[in-house]
């Protein structure tokens, strides 16, 4: 636990939240400014601070609860649908410094929207980002 981390504090129940989950790795809970109702919140009890520094074997365990957790959400709520995101570092929207997923259901009409516009690539372009990508690998 981090004596600072907003999170940890849940986890360790020093801070109320509205849990859905909980076992051994980690909790579930109900997000303070939902996206939709029912806005669900997995995160480890293992302090991490995003997806490059949370450990393989952490992440493995998470997967199944992720899925666990959105088909409850969309049954319990009558979603017609559920998104997935986990946000990392501050310009894609990460603002909490402890690793999470959002299970965020979705309703017909609710006016969400998460892409912005599309961009094509240029010629050449498309092939050339590939080849940085899995030189990296």
């Amino acid at each position: 636990m981090i004596d600072t981390c907003l999170f940890c504090k849940i986890i360790a129940k020093e801070i109320p939240s509205s849990k859905v989950y909980e076992d051994e790795h980690c909790y579930a809970f109900l997000d303070l400014h939902p996206i939709n109702i029912g806005h669900t919140l997995l995160v480890p009890k293992e302090h991490s601070t995003n997806l490059y520094e949370i450990g393989d074997d952490t992440l493995s365990v998470l997967a199944p609860v992720v899925k666990k957790v959105a088909i409850a959400i969309k049954s319990a709520l009558n979603a017609n649908g559920i998104n997935i995101e986990m946000n990392n570092d501050p310009i894609a929207g990460q603002i909490i410094f402890h690793s999470h997923i959002h299970i965020i259901p979705r309703f017909q009409g609710d006016g969400f929207k998460h892409w912005h516009g599309a961009r094509d690539y240029h010629e050449g372009e498309m092939e050339e980002v590939a080849k940085k990508i899995s030189l990296v690998i």
